[in-house]
């Protein structure tokens, strides 16, 4: 039984204006995704230019933090953990992380949650995934 690595150190993100109201929202514990305000879809990751109109007409929203694990592999190492893309319920993949659980019970399409993780130095927490 391969289980996520309790301790694995996350490196703090690198923040700039354009990502400061995400990293801001991270540390109250919400997840944000971006919204076309011109198409009604949802993109990840968020930013202030629409992906599919290249219009500056969107907005950040919050996401449910479900989803289904899309693709993903073990990394067998000191501290095993899982690389995985995330189908997020509103439709954009997420690369990420699976923690918190035992790896070799993972399956592709298997239902995930959100999760804040802290990182080193204070940093803002990143959004992984565990298990339903």
């Amino acid at each position: 039984m391969a289980t996520q690595a309790a301790n694995r150190a996350i490196p703090a993100p690198k923040e700039d204006p354009t990502t400061k109201p995400f990293w801001d929202a991270a540390r109250e514990g919400r997840f944000l995704i971006g919204l076309c305000k011109d198409t009604g879809k949802h993109f990840w990751y968020p930013r202030g230019c629409s992906p599919f109109t290249l219009s500056n007409n969107v907005e950040l929203v919050e996401a449910k933090g479900t989803g289904t694990i899309y693709s993903f592999t073990v990394m067998r190492s000191k501290e095993p953990h899982a690389p995985a893309y995330v189908e997020l319920d509103e439709g954009p993949r997420i690369f990420t992380n699976i923690v918190d659980c035992d790896l070799d019970a993972l399956k592709i399409g298997q239902k995930v949650k959100l999760v804040f993780k802290p990182t080193e130095e204070g940093g803002a927490p990143v959004p992984m995934f565990t298990p339903a």
